[in-house]
């Protein structure tokens, strides 16, 4: 093979069949720039005992590994999540998700690590740089170089490795797109979704519409909060004001006649009717974290999130004008039952807290 040969360096067939591969190995290295000082292969006579047991138990790791990564997707679509009160099982989603995952990244970790320290040859190279292009027989070269990779890695030689590492690429695979698939099989926009459920959802309430209730659970009039102020509500169901229902909590306003009338000017359509004469509710978790967005400042109507001084200027749709908040604070829609309480007509109307999106 005619090759060009740069100032300084000799002729070198790569087609020369008395060449190993590491001689090729060695020379692309050379060229550029690298040169191999110490090379000691872990196991110079391949297929011993030793060898071949440190090769089982790096199978071993990878299949565990493609096993927990699988279980972690099964437990991801098709584990019972929801809790429930008595029912233990539920209990256990999140413990198995963080276990099976976890083991499954622990053990291909170990198993790389092992690999390379048990597997891979000692090897000593010193680099310098340089500067241009290649030369087309130093691509040559290079070429040769990662095609010798496999043997390096030892996979070419180590049939069982081979198999065993298309598990671990298989589980995680489908642990990477296991939210996908979730979501293609049940839709997370389908009316009963638990992301657009509150306690204020009639069906929680047979069918009725739900009080806006005191933390006590007794129900309030709209005479009992003075203009100006505002107040924590909670759905009125058994447990309504407890972490059960830890997604409801919703500040109930009353604002100034003047503002209230701004405030029903700029109300965007997901917001029409929402509103009650001089009286707004809107939910109390942060869209940027989940924190509780609770500080009202009336005179100039804007509602503070103390974690991360987001605000939302509450008569335009409670709209974050401020800190690293993108999306609206969702509004309830509240009106009057036929005793003077607060009810909240219907449920929110989009989902409430952080990290999704709008019902369109």
């Amino acid at each position: 093979m005619s090759t060009h040969v740069p100032d300084g360096q000799e002729p070198f067939d790569v087609e020369d069949p008395a060449l190993t591969r590491f001689d090729l190995v060695r020379e692309g290295a050379r060229r550029d720039g690298v040169e191999i000082v110490h090379y000691k292969p872990r196991f110079p006579v391949p297929g011993t005992k030793v060898e071949r047991r440190i090769e089982r138990s790096i199978a071993l790791m990878l299949v565990l590994c493609g096993l927990f990564a699988l279980a972690f997707v099964v437990a991801y679509i098709w584990w019972p999540w929801e809790y429930k009160t008595g029912a233990n099982i539920n209990k256990w989603y999140t413990p198995v998700l963080g276990f099976t995952l976890g083991m499954s990244l622990v053990l291909l970790a170990v198993a790389i690590i092992t690999w390379g320290k048990k597997l891979l040859p000692e090897e000593i190279s010193v680099q310098e740089r340089h500067e241009g292009a290649s030369t087309p027989d130093e691509a040559a070269l290079t070429a040769a170089t990662i095609g010798n990779m496999g043997d390096e890695l030892g996979i070419q030689r180590r049939p069982l490795l081979k198999a065993a590492v298309l598990l671990p690429g298989l589980g995680l695979g489908a642990a990477a797109v296991a939210p996908l698939v979730g979501g293609l099989i049940r839709s997370p926009h389908e009316p009963d979704a638990i992301f657009f459920e509150t306690g204020f959802n009639p069906k929680f309430n047979h069918g009725q519409p739900v009080r806006l209730v005191r933390e006590d659970g007794t129900p309030i009039r709209p005479e009992e909060v003075s203009v100006g102020g505002q107040m924590t509500v909670f759905p009125g169901i058994p447990g309504g004001a407890t972490n059960k229902w830890a997604d409801s909590p919703t500040l109930l306003i009353h604002l100034r006649p003047e503002d209230a009338a701004i405030t029903l000017e700029n109300a965007k359509p997901v917001n029409e009717g929402a509103q009650w004469g001089n009286f707004v509710a809107y939910s109390k978790i942060c869209t940027h974290a989940g924190c509780p967005a609770s500080l009202y400042e009336q005179q100039t109507n804007r509602l503070l999130c103390p974690c991360h001084q987001s605000q939302f200027n509450i008569t335009d749709n409670a709209r974050p004008i401020f800190g690293p908040a993108s999306r609206s604070l969702p509004q309830l829609p509240i009106g009057r039952d036929a005793e003077g309480y607060f009810i909240a007509t219907s449920d929110y109307r989009v989902a409430v807290g952080p990290a999704f999106w709008e019902r369109p």
